[in-house]
C-alpha cells in the first residue's frame, strides 16, 4: 500500500458524496510568471506543442527552482497566489497517491489555455479530465497560457466510485514507477583503451519525447572522466582500439573512420561496406573484421528448404573474414566457401588467425557440428584443430588455446557428475588446448560457475564472466596456479565489461544490484580497488522508495537447498495480509539479481505484493549435478521444488496470505506454469508467457526448439520415447486446470511459436476454464517496444490486482468489452 502519512488531504468525503471537490491549494505548487522576451504565447505559434513539451522535463524535477534565461524562479503554494492576472505562462503541480487502480474527473477551472499533463503524458479534454491511474505515486501538471483571474482557478476531482481514492502530498520519497525502471539511463555499451587511457561509454535514456526510440550518447573519455570527443551513431562495443591506445576505428555514417587520439582528427579509410562488423586492428596498419553478403529469394512462390537451419530468417547470410589495409584501401579475403567463418580470435605476430564455421550434421544431440581452424595467412593454409558438438568460442594463449564449451567436450573430460547421468552442456567449462588443438585438459571441472564470455590477458590469465547461483559475477583464472579468483566488483550482476591489455589489468564494469540500479566502475584487478565512475541512482532514482530485499533459501525433498529472494513492499505492515507473486524461469539458467527487466520485481513490490522469486532445479551456476537436473527432466523436479518452495514461503511470511497467491514465468518458465496449473491449485492467479505447451510441436516448429531439445531431451524423440513428449506436456492434462490462466504470446515469436498459447487457449475454452489469452502484434519472443512494454506490464499487474485483490477496474479499464 502507498497511504501516505505527511498527506493533508485524503479525498474521503468525495467517494461518499462522488461529485466534484476543489483539492486544497496548500498541496498544489505554482511557478510564474515564467518569463519570456515578448508577449508571444506558444499558442499564437505554429509549434506550441513543441515549445510545451522541451519545458515539460524541468518542470517535473523535484528542484525547487526553474532557472529560465538567468532569472530563477521559486516555486510556491498556489494559496499564497493573491494575483489577479499575470504576464506569461504559469504552472500548477501536485503529487498524488493511490493505494489501488482509481478512476475520476479531473477539473480544472478559470484557466482559458490548459495543457494537462498526468505522469508526463497529456491528456485530453476541456476543463474536464479522465484519470485512470494504478497503484503508485502521480503527478499532475497544468502549464497555463491565459488566466484571467487566479482568484477564480479552483482544481477539482469527482472519483467515480467509493473506492478511487486519491491522496494529495509534498512528500521527498516517491514510490517506484514502471516509466523510471525502462526510462532512466543506463550505459548500454562500453570499452575501455588497451592501455587504460582512454574509456568509451554508450548512455542510452528514453523519453515520452522519443517515444520506442532511444536517446543514446556515446563519449571518448580520458581515465579521470573528462570527455574528450563525442562519436554519434556509434556504440562502444563496436569500436576498434589499436594496440598502442592511439587510435581508434569506428563505421559511421556508411564510413568506415581512423580517430587520431593525439590529434583528435579523423580520417575516412573506406565508404559503403554494407554488411561490414566486428572491425578489430590486425597490427597497427591492418583492419580484420567479419562481412556478410544476404542473397535475396529469387523464387517468390516456394521455398525449398535446404536444412533445420533454413527457418532461421539469416541461414542463408554467408559471412567471411577480411584483412582492410588502412594506408591503401585494400581489402584481402580470407575465408571463402559456402560455409560461414567467424572469427574467433587472430595472432599478428603469428600471422595466424583462428576461425570456426558450423557443419549441418544432426547426427547427435545438439545436432550440429562445429570445426575449429587455423588459417596461417602467409599461404593461406588451413590446419583443422578439431570438431566439437559442445562448443562456445575460442581464444589465443601464448603457447595454446582456450576453450569454452560444455562439459561433454572432447569426449566429456569435463564432466564432474556421477556414472551415468547426462551432462547439462548449457553449463559452460574452461579448457586448455595446445596450438595443435591436441591435449585437452579442462580447467574448471570443479569450479561451479558457469563460464560464459572471457577475455585472456597478455600474461595468459583470464578475466571470466560467469553465472554463480543468481548472479554474473567475474573471477580472475590464474594460469600459474591454476586458480579461480573472485573479482569483487560490488554487483549481483555484471552487464558487460572490458579489461585493458596488461599483466595489472583494470577493468571496466557495469552492472548492478538486486535492489540498486546501475552502476559504472573502474577496477584494479590486482588489488580489488574500485573507483565509481557513473552511478543511475544519482541521475534518476534519488527520491524513489526500493523494494527491501530478504534471502530466502529451503532445501528440497532430495536434501538439496534451493536459492531465492523475496521482495518486500517499503511500506509493509506485518499485522497485514498481503498478496503475493511466485516468479521462476525453470529452465536452465536462474533469474537474474539484476535491477530491472523485462519482470521488475522491484516494481510488483511497489504495487503492494510481496515477490519470491525462487531458483529451482536444472539451472546453471550451482554446479553441474544441479543443472544436469534439467535434462529430460522437462519440468518433473521443478515443478516439485516451486510447489514446495511456495509453501515454504508462505509458512515463513506468515503476512502473506496463502489463499492470494500468484504465479508467472515466461519461455520455459511459461511451460512451468502451464505445468503447475495441471498439478496443483494453490495458486489464485497464473501468468503463461510465451509458454510451451506441446514438447513435440516446439521441437519441430520453434526456431531452434530441436537444438535446445538436444541438451532438455537429450536422446530423447517424439519415436523412442513418446511417453516424456506427451506426458510433460500440458495441454495433453489440461482437464486438469482449475486455476485462472492468462496466456500472453507475441504473434511473430519463432522462438516458442505463439501456437504454443493457442494449444492451451483451445483446450480450457473447450473444457469452460478462466481462460485469457492476449497476443502482441508484432513482437517476437520478448516484448520490447516502450509502448507495448508499458502496456504489457499494465497488463500482467491489472491481472493479478482483479484474482488476488479483487480489483478488476484496471483489468476492465485496458480491456472494455
Amino acid at each position: 500500500m502507498i497511504l501516505r502519512t505527511a498527506a493533508t488531504l485524503l479525498v474521503s468525503t468525495l467517494a461518499m458524496q462522488l461529485h466534484a471537490a476543489p483539492l486544497s491549494e496548500k498541496q498544489i505548487q505554482f511557478l510564474g510568471p515564467i518569463p519570456t522576451y515578448n508577449s508571444i504565447k506558444p499558442n499564437n505559434t505554429a509549434h506550441q506543442s513543441k515549445i510545451i513539451l522541451t519545458l515539460l522535463p524541468n518542470l517535473q524535477s523535484s528542484s525547487d527552482t526553474l532557472s529560465v534565461f538567468g532569472k530563477d524562479i521559486k516555486w510556491q503554494s498556489l494559496a499564497d497566489i493573491n494575483a489577479l492576472t499575470l504576464p506569461g505562462m504559469q504552472v500548477l503541480k501536485f503529487n498524488f497517491a493511490t493505494t489501488r487502480f482509481v478512476q475520476g474527473k479531473l477539473k480544472i477551472s478559470g484557466i482559458k489555455k490548459a495543457h494537462v499533463f498526468l505522469n508526463g503524458a497529456l491528456l485530453s479534454g476541456d476543463e474536464s479530465y479522465d484519470l485512470n491511474v494504478a497503484t503508485g505515486d502521480h503527478q499532475v501538471i497544468v502549464i497555463a497560457e491565459q488566466v484571467d483571474n487566479w482568484n477564480e482557478v479552483s482544481v477539482d476531482y469527482s472519483p467515480n466510485s467509493e473506492h478511487d481514492l486519491i491522496t494529495l502530498h509534498n512528500n521527498d520519497k516517491v514510490a517506484l514507477s514502471a516509466k523510471q525502471l525502462f526510462d532512466a539511463p543506463t550505459i548500454s555499451a562500453l570499452s575501455t583503451s588497451p592501455n587504460g587511457r582512454f574509456y568509451i561509454t554508450t548512455e542510452q535514456h528514453y523519453s515520452d519525447l522519443s517515444g520506442n526510440t532511444p536517446i543514446t550518447e556515446t563519449l571518448l573519455k580520458q581515465q579521470n572522466g573528462t570527455t574528450v570527443y563525442r562519436l554519434d551513431g556509434v556504440a562502444a562495443n563496436n569500436i576498434a582500439w589499436r594496440n598502442d591506445s592511439k587510435q581508434i576505428a569506428y563505421a559511421q555514417d556508411q564510413q568506415l573512420k581512423i580517430l587520431n587520439l593525439n590529434t583528435m582528427t579523423t580520417q575516412v579509410i573506406a565508404e559503403k561496406l554494407d554488411g561490414a562488423s566486428s572491425f578489430e586492428y590486425f597490427d597497427d596498419s591492418t583492419l580484420i573484421f567479419s562481412w556478410s553478403n544476404s542473397p535475396s529469394d529469387s523464387n517468390s512462390l516456394v521455398k525449398h528448404y535446404q536444412g533445420l537451419e533454413d527457418r532461421w530468417s539469416y541461414a542463408r547470410t554467408n559471412t567471411q573474414i577480411y584483412l582492410l589495409d588502412i594506408n591503401s584501401g585494400l581489402i584481402n579475403a580470407l575465408t571463402e566457401g559456402k560455409l560461414s567463418h567467424n572469427l574467433e580470435d587472430h595472432d599478428a605476430k603469428r600471422n595466424t588467425i583462428l576461425v570456426s564455421r558450423t557443419l549441418q550434421d544432426y547426427k547427435a544431440p545438439p545436432h550440429m557440428l562445429t570445426e575449429l581452424l587455423e588459417i596461417d595467412l602467409a599461404d593461406g593454409k588451413q590446419k583443422q584443430l578439431g570438431s566439437y558438438r559442445t562448443y562456445n568460442k575460442a581464444r589465443y594463449a601464448k603457447d595454446g588455446l582456450y576453450i569454452v564449451a560444455g562439459p561433454d567436450f572432447a569426449g566429456g573430460i569435463g564432466k564432474a557428475l556421477p556414472d551415468g547421468m547426462l551432462a547439462n552442456n548449457y553449463d559452460g567449462q574452461l579448457f586448455w588446448l595446445d596450438r595443435n588443438g591436441k591435449n585437452p585438459k579442462p580447467l574448471s571441472k570443479n569450479f561451479n560457475p558457469a563460464i560464459g564470455e572471457i577475455k585472456v590477458l597478455s600474461n595468459d590469465d583470464v578475466v571470466l564472466l560467469v553465472t554463480d547461483k543468481d548472479t554474473k559475477q567475474l573471477y580472475l583464472f590464474d594460469k600459474s596456479k591454476s586458480h579461480f579468483k573472485h573479482i569483487d566488483t560490488g554487483l549481483d550482476v555484471v552487464d558487460q565489461f572490458d579489461t585493458t591489455d596488461s599483466s595489472q589489468a583494470d577493468l571496466l564494469v557495469a552492472g548492478t544490484q538486486a535492489t540498486v540500479p546501475q552502476q559504472l566502475k573502474r577496477i584494479s584487478v590486482s588489488n580489488n580497488k574500485a573507483n565509481l565512475l557513473w552511478d543511475s541512482q544519482k541521475l534518476a532514482y534519488q527520491n524513489s522508495e526500493i523494494a527491501k530485499l530478504e534471502e530466502f533459501n529451503f532445501t528440497n525433498k532430495s536434501g538439496v537447498e534451493i536459492k531465492g529472494r523475496v521482495y518486500l513492499p517499503h511500506d509493509l505492515d506485518k499485522t497485514k495480509r498481503y498478496p503475493a507473486l511466485v516468479y521462476y524461469y525453470g529452465g536452465t539458467s536462474p533469474v537474474s539479481r539484476a535491477f530491472t527487466g523485462r519482470y521488475p520485481f522491484n516494481l510488483w513490490a511497489a504495487h503492494g505484493y510481496v515477490v519470491y522469486v525462487l531458483q529451482p532445479t536444472g539451472a546453471t551456476g550451482f554446479g553441474q549435478e544441479f543443472s544436469a537436473q534439467h535434462v529430460n527432466a522437462w519440468g518433473e523436479n521443478t515443478a516439485q521444488d516451486i510447489i514446495d518452495g511456495t509453501k515454504a514461503f508462505t509458512q515463513t511470511y506468515s503476512f502473506v496470505d496463502p489463499k492470494r497467491i500468484g504465479n508467472l514465468g515466461a519461455s520455459y518458465g511459461g511451460f512451468m506454469t502451464m505445468l503447475l496449473a495441471t498439478k496443483t491449485d494453490m495458486f489464485s492467479a497464473s501468468i503463461a508467457h510465451a509458454g510451451i505447451s506441446n514438447i513435440t510441436s516446439y521441437w519441430g516448429q520453434g526456431w531452434w526448439g530441436y537444438l535446445y531439445s538436444g541438451e532438455a531431451s537429450k536422446t530423447s524423440f517424439p519415436w523412442n520415447n513418446p511417453t516424456l513428449y506427451s506426458q510433460h506436456s500440458p495441454v495433453f492434462h489440461a482437464d486438469k486446470v482449475q486455476t485462472p490462466l492468462l496466456l500472453i504470446h507475441g504473434d511473430a515469436d519463432t522462438n516458442v511459436p505463439p501456437g504454443e498459447s493457442h494449444n492451451m487457449y483451445t483446450a480450457l475454452k473447450i473444457l469452460g476454464r478462466d481462460v485469457e489469452l492476449i497476443e502482441y502484434k508484432g513482437a517476437n519472443h520478448q516484448i520490447l517496444a516502450r509502448d507495448r512494454r508499458f502496456q504489457w506490464w499494465d497488463t500482467m499487474l491489472a491481472y493479478f490486482d482483479m484474482h488476488l485483490k479483487d480489483q478488476p477496474q484496471w483489468w476492465q479499464s485496458i480491456y472494455k468489452k
